[in-house]
This record gives structure tokens, sequence and C-alpha cells, in this order.
């Protein structure tokens, strides 16, 4: 398929604790480089201000931001690291780019101006930093781990008509962290900053508008799934929900209506590479760039199947025919970065309270083995421990403090194991009424699948089959959705099952233990109880 335009894909992802690169040859899909970037270990990145958790100390309680200039930093640092390591970036024929979800950043009337000057070649004589940093309305960028937005979330909803209506309509209820809650938050909380703002990128399309040099860039319609504004049927701006989320503040409706970027498809091109990185990094100038997507749409594009991301936040993901909607509002519906559809809950209290825990009581954070040894010596489905340090959106609950009802006077190490499962029992009672029977391994993806009793877990209470992934499946799933950008371009038909298959990588695969899962799955059992348990701590929780 190269035909002289390149040999290589690239897919970036920016997630919220790293940037990472994954680059594909074309002709086989083969991975020749990777390369991943931790904002709290790289020298260039420590000095923006984020916390263990890898935000910005909140102001208030729920708030969650990362600096924007950490992010610019990230893509020079990346592109340098590259180039240094002697990857041929003048063989990359296309870039495509996944992102945290929800994450967004608000733009003024310069940034124009200023992204434009990244198609001059003389650019590269700077850095991105002081290029694009007084294009910014707000020097912060509000993500996933926001949930400070209550108030703003039952209005929309009240306007639009109640939950129901907005799952009709978006395909998801208005969670917390969605892009729309959080701009309507930003907009009443700090009116000068919206004032100020010409446009809204999530932080997809913003690496794309780097990249490309122009700020005017499209977003995709699998990543405005997480935005409570998009119609999911007609993958355009929803009038009802644009009316809901813009009410009360000032300017209306068609003020907030003109910060929103158009919607194109996940695999759209949106142009070439600017002169600044051909100059800078001596990449190809007539490589493409692909609009991006968001970190789960990118996630899924290597599963057809059911996919269980267990990484900052826990996020299962089915595939569905399009008109599949929970109700409840768990789950939300989206599209992956092909624009297939599937379903999913995001569990926000995911592994980063895990690390938390272990921190709060003396264990390292990037140590394992100290916690693998204790779930090695505990029976399964014995401690059951909530945690839920965050407003939890899988399923819709608040705060809840350390709690163990069975075992109140239970030793670290034992609540621990009693967190592990809890959380993850949650995701699984809450997903299985999307979970066709007899649907083949479970694919789990994620840094604690290097965990064998993690995984032995996850087998047993899913009572399937898991296929364990290697690491980089968003970035990988970006490079994949890449090539096929490429190909609609060239007019080149690919098999997309057969570079799947290669890309999976599956390292291992877990056979769950039958007396495992009926520690879980028998009646009175672990599940069963926790059930019980769960409605009973989250009813409390809401009082």
């Amino acid at each position: 398929m190269k035909n002289g335009i390149g040999q290589y894909v690239l897919g970036l992802d920016l997630s919220t604790q790293s940037l990472s690169s994954v680059a594909l040859d074309l002709d086989t899909a083969n991975t020749v480089f990777e390369l991943s970037l931790n904002y709290r270990k790289d020298n260039r990145l420590l000095c923006y201000g984020i916390n263990s958790e890898y935000i910005l100390p909140p102001k208030n309680e729920g708030e969650a931001s990362q600096p924007v200039a950490m992010y610019f930093t990230a893509i020079d640092a990346i592109f340098n690291d590259m180039s240094a390591r002697g990857f041929p970036l003048d063989q990359v024929a296309v870039i495509n780019i996944s992102a945290q979800q929800h994450g967004h950043v608000y733009l003024n009337t310069k940034s124009p101006n200023r992204f434009n000057r990244l198609k001059v070649k003389e650019s590269s004589q700077s850095c991105l930093v002081d290029l694009l940093c007084d294009s910014l309305a707000y020097h912060v960028a509000p993500i996933w781990m926001t949930s400070n937005t209550i108030k703003q979330a039952d209005s929309i909803r009240e306007y639009s008509g109640g939950k129901q209506r907005i799952i009709e309509i978006t395909g998801s209820d208005t969670a917390l962290r969605f892009t729309g809650v959080v701009m309507r938050k930003v907009a009443q909380q700090y009116p000068r900053v919206y004032d100020d703002t010409w446009r809204i990128m999530l932080l997809s399309n913003l690496i794309s508008a780097i990249l490309c040099g122009n700020a005017d860039t499209p977003v995709d319609f699998a990543n405005a799934c997480g935005m409570s504004l998009m119609d999911y049927h007609d993958k355009q701006w929803s009038n009802l929900m644009v009316e809901a989320v813009a009410e009360g503040i000032p300017g209306g409706v068609e003020n907030f209506k003109a910060k929103l970027p158009a919607i194109v498809t996940p695999y759209t091109i949106v142009g070439r590479i600017a002169a600044y990185f051909v100059g800078k990094y001596g990449i190809n100038p007539d490589c493409r760039i692909v609009v991006g997507s968001g970190d789960n749409p990118q996630s899924k594009v290597l599963v057809k199947q059911d996919l269980l991301s267990l990484g900052s936040s826990f996020v299962i993901m089915m595939a569905t025919d399009g008109n599949t909607f929970d109700f409840d509002g768990a789950a939300n519906a989206m599209y992956d970065g092909l624009g297939r559809p599937f379903i999913f809950g995001c569990r926000t209290n995911g592994t980063l309270v895990w690390d938390k825990f272990r921190m709060e009581h003396g264990f390292p954070k990037d140590d394992f083995n100290i916690m693998e040894k204790q779930l090695q010596a505990t029976s399964l489905g014995k401690y059951m421990t909530f945690w839920q340090p965050r407003t939890e959106s899988f399923p819709p609950s608040g705060v809840v403090a350390l709690t163990n009802s069975d075992y109140p006077k239970a030793e670290p190490q034992e609540n621990y194991t009693g967190l592990v499962e809890a959380s993850l029992s949650s995701v699984f009672m809450h997903s299985n009424k999307f979970l066709k029977k007899n649907r083949g391994p479970l694919y789990v993806t994620g840094g604690v699948t290097s965990s064998g009793e993690i995984m032995r877990r996850v087998a047993a209470i899913w009572n399937r089959p898991v296929s364990v992934m290697a690491d980089s499946g968003a970035a990988i799933g970006a490079a994949l959705a890449g090539i096929y950008a490429l190909s609609v371009i060239v007019k080149c038909e690919i098999d997309l099952d057969m570079l799947c298959s290669r890309l999976l990588n599956i390292k291992k695969q877990i056979i769950p233990n039958a007396d495992d899962v009926a520690a879980f799955h028998s009646q009175g059992g672990y599940l069963d109880r926790f059930a019980i348990q769960e409605k009973r701590i989250l009813a409390s929780a809401e009082k």
C-alpha cells in the first residue's frame, strides 16, 4: 500500500499518565517501534506541578485538571526522542491520535494565528510551549476524573426532559465527567475564561490540530459520544442538548455552538504534517494527519468482542448493534475509532485507587510483589472492601469511605485483596446484562495484567477464558485506524480482521479454575453477597 507515501504509520496515545507512540509497518502491520514518556518520571515533564494522581492539586473537591503546556512539551519530547533513537520519521506516512476521553481545552481568538505559525518552517527554531501557550483561554485541561459537576448534570437533565430522553438522544446519561457538563461548569465558574474562548477542543483533535497547524480541526463522532452533546444516530450536535448545556450561560445558544468544532468520521484525514515538525524532527512532509479519537474508541479498534481495560479507570467495552442503550444510565453507547458501535461502562475508581491504597498503607506504589504474595495467600471470595474516594459513574454513586463490613478489623493486605475483588465484581455485575453468553474469551489490557493473581480473579469473576493483551492498546488501535484512513485515501482494500489478529499480541490466556468460579458464582457466594452489600453501601453513600 506504500506507493511511495512512506513505510510506517504512527499511533500517539495521550493518556492520564503518559504520552506513548507506536509505529507499525504499513506492509506487515508489525510493530517496529514503541516509546512511552511518563509525566511524573520524565525530567522534561515533571516540572508542571501534577500530583501523585497525575492531576494538578485541585482547588475544589472533585476538580481534576492537567496543564495544557505539559501536553505541548510531551509532544516535542516524544518526537525528539524518536529521532534521537534513530527511528526514520521521514518514512512516516500517517499519524493518528488517541487521547483520554472527555479531556478538553479552551482556545482563545489568537489560536488560529498561533497554530498557523506551525506551518512556517522558521517555527522549528522554537518550541510548542513558546508558540502555542498564548493561544489558551484556560491554561488547564479538565479531564475524565472531574466529578464536581452534579449541579450542572442535574440542570442539563432537567432541561432536556429527563434521563431517558437524554439517553435516547445521546446514548448516555449526563455523566459528571462528560465534556458538555464540564463546559457548563467552567462557563459558570470562570465566565471570563468562557468569554475569551473561541474554540473548545477535545484532547484528541487538539493533538491533530497541533500536528497539522490548524486550530479549526474538527472532532470525530466517536470521541464526541462522551460529551452529552451529540445525537448518537445522526452523529451531529443535538440542538436540544446544545440548548441544555448553554441555558442561562452568557451569550446564549448560538455563542456556545460557535465554540464547538465540526463533527467528522474518526478516520478522516484533516491535513498534512506542519512545517514545524518537518524542520525540527525531519518528519515526512507528505505525512497525513488523522483527526484522531478517544482512548476508549481507539482501544476497542483491535477487538471486535468484549474488552476490559484495567487502567487508571476500569473500562468494559462490549460490541452492539448500534441500538443498545442502558436506560439505567450506568453504561454509555459509543463508536470505536473505525466507526463501529459498542457500549461501555467506565468505573472512575480504578487502579489509581489501588495505588492510593498501597501508598497510604506504606506499600511502594510500583512494587507489586508484596501484594501479589498476599493475593496468592488469600482464598478467593473471602474479603469484600468498598472504597470510592471519587464520585462514581459505574454505577452512578457518591463517595464511599473504606468499608469492610464482614471483617472490620482486617489487615491492610486483606483489605487490598477485598478492594481488588470488590471493584472487579462491581464492573462485572453492572455490565453483565450486556454480555452475551458464550462470546469466547474476554480480552484484557492494562498495567495490572502483569499480575497473575489479579488475572486469575478476572477469569473467575467473568467465568470466561481471559486473553491478556500487550500494553499500548490505544496507541496500536490508533495506528491501525490510521492504516484504514490511509487505505481510504489511496483506494486500497485491507483485511482489517487479519491486521487485528496480528496486532492483538496475546501474551497469555488464563482458563478459569472451577473452584475459583464457584467461590464467586455459587448460590450465596461472593457475587450474591456483593450485590446485597453494594446496594446497601451505595444507598448509604447517597444520604
